[in-house]
């Protein structure tokens, strides 16, 4: 949980290393690494992925065998809240995690902590929840992770991939990496939504770096990549954990009591893994590319938009995979590049060179078929050949995977 100080409403703030001498308590000095790049907001979906864990909320109760339910103050961030089960109901296919004021434990308030420590601890993935946040004065709800080595290893050292944090009425959803460099280090950025609606709130963790989605949307990159700048902690197992805060140093402990009892609700809780989505890209092959419609895709030789309606493969219907820099593919036939076209019209395959329009995300799926993703963050449809093909699919499914030399 984002428990630090000093952070600037709407904006993400950086600021200097400290020492810190308690886990799990953040602190108000922050360092902006040079692990990491900010990005500006771009609309993107999944990597290709298979689910290796989920909880659905159709139960009654919160089932112990993912979850275990904290009882108590932290004792961090002079937080107000004493952590109950009783404030953690599954009905109607989602957890409702409600905070009241009612004294317990010397606390003037009560809410819910559920953690998958020792019970589910990933190591890489996307790991996304559909989440509804109250969006009241003096609350603080989360969506966070913490290592798994956090006994022996202590924080920041465990190191911490907060998900989301919102807090009082603010429409800002944060997110944050924490760890260990001569103190306390964190980087992160922010967003903003309609925190009172369901959102997806997620991270695509891999070996290289941490990526952070409101509803798909892509808003700041961390660089784990080597483990530059100490960032080793975020190739360790980690645990997931939702729990809604009751004032403390980022809300503040003004407190408005008259709108609790309140809730954060949640759908579901998902993790995927991304390592199907890792497979190079065949740089330098010549390739067919078959659309579900079991025909071809053809670059038209650049005389018009591009087509999916080749019964067979010649040499309009022949790619060649050339490397575009920073991960990314270009598409070449006949000597010209495809181009998304930013999605504006259908695509072509008639540039003399590579700019944005041309680059793609070459993304593998699970049943050894691939998609590709635009500089703009959607997928290439085949339009199951009844139409020009475009580049405009928030998410892909049939037509918008392809065969390769099939």
């Amino acid at each position: 949980m984002n428990q630090f100080l000093n952070y600037a409403k709407g904006a993400f703030t950086v600021m200097a290393l400290a020492t810190l001498a308690i886990a799990c308590k953040k602190d108000a000095n922050k360092q902006a690494p040079a692990t990491a790049n900010t990005q500006t907001n771009q609309a993107t979906t999944p990597r290709a992925a298979t689910l290796v864990w989920s909880d659905e909320f159709n139960g009654t109760s919160v089932n112990t065998a993912n979850w275990n339910l904290d009882n108590g103050n932290p004792n961090v961030n002079n937080e107000k809240e004493y952590y109950q089960s009783a404030n953690a109901i599954v009905s109607g296919g989602y957890l409702t995690i409600t905070a009241r004021k009612q004294t317990v434990g010397g606390q003037p308030y009560t809410s819910a902590k559920l953690t998958t420590a020792g019970k589910f601890q990933p190591t890489y993935g996307r790991i996304e929840a559909s989440i509804k946040l109250p969006a009241v004065q003096g609350t603080w709800p989360a969506f966070w992770m913490l290592g798994a080595n956090i006994g022996t290893a202590g924080w920041p050292q465990c190191g911490e991939i907060d998900i989301m944090e919102q807090v009082n009425t603010s429409n800002t959803i944060l997110g944050t990496m924490h760890w260990y460099v001569n103190g306390h280090s964190q980087y992160g950025g922010s967003t903003t939504t309609t925190p009172t609606g369901f959102h997806t709130y997620a991270v695509e963790w891999d070996t290289n770096s941490i990526k952070w989605y409101v509803d798909n949307t892509l808003y700041v990159t961390g660089n784990i990549a080597n483990n530059i700048n100490n960032t080793g902690a975020f190739h360790n197992p980690f645990f997931i954990i939702l729990n809604l805060a009751i004032g403390g140093d980022l809300p503040g402990n003004t407190i408005n009591d008259g709108a609790l009892p309140c809730n954060m609700v949640v759908d579901y809780v998902r993790v995927y893994d991304l390592s199907g989505s890792t497979t190079s890209p065949p740089i330098g092959s010549n390739i067919t590319l078959k659309g579900f419609n079991n025909q071809y895709v053809s670059g038209e030789n650049g005389t018009q938009a591009m087509n999916c309606n080749r019964p067979t493969a010649s040499a309009w219907e022949t790619f060649t995979v050339v490397d575009a820099g920073g991960g990314k593919v270009a598409l070449q036939s006949m000597g010209k590049y495809v181009s998304s076209e930013n999605g504006v019209q259908a695509i072509t395959c008639n540039r003399a060179t590579i700019g944005d329009w041309e680059k793609f995300d070459w993304v593998p799926t699970t049943d050894g078929k691939v998609t590709l993703r635009g500089n703009n963050g959607k997928f290439i449809s085949s339009e199951n050949g009844t139409q020009a093909m475009t580049c405009t699919r928030a998410t892909a499914s049939d037509w918008e995977s392809f065969g390769i030399n099939q």
